[in-house]
């Protein structure tokens, strides 16, 4: 093996060799399929730093690829620090940083800034999810779908393209505790490639009551479980990728089905204190993907998606391919 150094990919050159929404979607599938029997995940590893609310999050993954050699396995981790003071100083709140490994030699390969990442794979999962179980896949026309999305930050903005590819002509509502941040979004949206109509809501009981995808981003806090069943359309997709800042416990109790996207993971952060009286998922997303569980003719469907360190590897490695192809990132010596 030639040793070409170490590749790295800064937020612009991780956004330059991103893959299409349509691939994005299907690496998010690809990996909640190989979570159920292909990959080691461990749940995450946590530390805090002294300010409040801090959080610090190793995220290793390993992933078997079909060869016997292991040549083209994944191997890596990502690094995630949260830090919610930040945005009073201008900063973002949340920085990640993905290393990929040589899966014959363990030698670091790349180096990748995590946030562009971070947000695409966790909207590519809603995606997933929408197809499998939004209301298209109850027979509904896409463009009179309605859907909410709860919070207007990185996460609104990265779903926003997953959703015109996946409910074209969908209308978009947002609601955000601050207006204008909600406006912004809505002006993006209406822009975006695939969305009908977009507006924001003044409350979030105004955004979910008669929306058919219910979408909750919302930035983590000490008050948790806010809506509840009689928030929310009696049909409703409601995709979690908030924990359970959003959605009651009676939600999940309610559904029809309840699927999150690693079973480990939800138990370890249930038992830390961040899914107070949940009851237990019926199935990981891929299991479900896997069975051929279909949407539910009628009834609530919640999906938890908590995030895994697996999809950032499946995103890091197509990133690279796409990198190495067009020219992109600095090589570093060893």
């Amino acid at each position: 093996m030639t040793d070409t150094g170490i590749l790295y990919l800064d937020g612009a050159a991780v956004r330059a060799a991103m893959p299409d929404v349509r691939t994005r979607i299907e690496l998010g599938e690809r990996t909640m399929l190989a979570l159920i029997a292909d990959a080691e995940l461990p749940p995450k590893i946590g530390t805090e730093a002294r300010p409040p609310g801090s959080f610090s999050h190793a995220m290793p993954a390993f992933l078997r690829g079909a060869p016997g050699d292991g040549s083209a396995d994944l191997l890596g981790v990502k690094w995630v620090v949260g830090f919610p003071a930040n945005g009073a100083r201008g900063l973002p709140t949340i920085h990640a940083t993905v290393i990929l490994s040589d899966p014959l030699t363990g030698l670091p390969v790349a180096i990748l800034d995590g946030a562009p990442i971070t947000a695409d794979r966790t909207a590519a999962i809603s995606g997933v999810a929408i197809r499998h179980w939004g209301p298209t896949a109850r027979g509904l026309a896409a463009d009179r779908i309605r859907v909410a999305i709860l919070g207007a930050g990185v996460q609104a903005r990265s779903h926003l393209p997953v959703i015109g590819h996946v409910l074209p002509g969908a209308e978009v509502v947002i609601h955000d505790r601050h207006p204008e941040r909600a406006a912004q979004v809505a002006e993006i949206a209406r822009a975006t490639a695939g969305i009908g109509t977009a507006g924001t809501a003044e409350t979030a009981a105004d955004a979910t009551l008669g929306a058919d995808v219910v979408l909750t981003a919302v930035s983590f806090g000490p008050v948790r479980q806010t809506l509840r069943n009689d928030d929310l359309a009696p049909n409703a997709l409601v995709i979690a990728i908030d924990y359970a800042t959003s959605i009651h416990h009676e939600v999940a109790r309610a559904a029809v089905l309840f699927l999150t996207d690693e079973r480990g993971q939800f138990e370890a952060n249930r038992a830390a204190g961040l899914f107070d009286d949940y009851p237990d998922p019926q199935a990981t997303i891929g299991l479900a993907i896997r069975d051929g569980t279909t949407a539910p003719a009628a009834g609530r469907v919640l999906v938890s998606h908590l995030g895994v360190g697996l999809a950032d590897l499946v995103f890091a490695n197509a990133i690279v391919q796409n990198a190495i192809a067009s020219g992109q990132g600095i090589r570093l010596p060893r």
